[in-house]
């Protein structure tokens, strides 16, 4: 049985790139996510953020591993901004499938503020679920057929949270 987790980091290729790459990660696709266009494009995807649908296998990785992750890979403490890429289209935010989620992503971020090793408060928004539209075929999997391409996410060494015995 698998789940999935939809998240918003900055430019999606990036994200991607890395997420797929995690043990128990079963398949993922970039795509515009938590905004009010219907059938969302890259060329009109209105106040949508580009964002990874994360489809995984939760006896492999927690959701709680996938957040400390995504944490990890951008920066959660800057407004509408990734690297070079400015605008709401790179905002970071979790977008939860249920309570469960909901509860899981508030405590991955108190613990992240609480911790003092990221440049800030997180600023990462937490909202339900909604559509998901699919990017264009160009977008998906970028990063393994230009592995060169530009990408601002890679993970930071000093943004680890440390163990807690309740974590997930």
């Amino acid at each position: 049985m698998t789940e999935k987790a939809v998240l918003a980091g900055g430019c999606f290729w990036g994200m991607q790139g890395l997420i797929r790459k995690l043990p128990g990660v079963v398949r993922t696709r970039v795509g515009y996510t938590g905004g009010d266009v219907p059938n969302a494009t890259y060329r009109n995807h209105g106040n949508h953020a580009e964002g990874i649908e994360i489809i995984f296998d939760p006896s492999k990785i927690s959701y709680r591993r996938i957040l400390e992750y995504f944490f990890q890979i951008h920066d959660p403490t800057t407004t509408d901004r990734q690297g070079n890429d400015y605008g709401s289209s790179y905002r970071s935010a979790i977008y939860y499938a249920d309570d469960e989620q909901r509860r899981i992503a508030e405590d991955t971020i108190a613990d992240v503020d609480a911790s003092g090793l990221w440049p800030g408060r997180v600023v990462t928004e937490v909202e339900p679920a909604g559509d998901f539209w699919e990017a264009e075929p160009e977008h998906q999997d970028y990063l393994e057929r230009y592995p060169g391409g530009y990408s601002c996410h890679y993970p930071r060494s000093d943004w680890v949270l440390p163990r807690r015995a309740a974590a997930e």
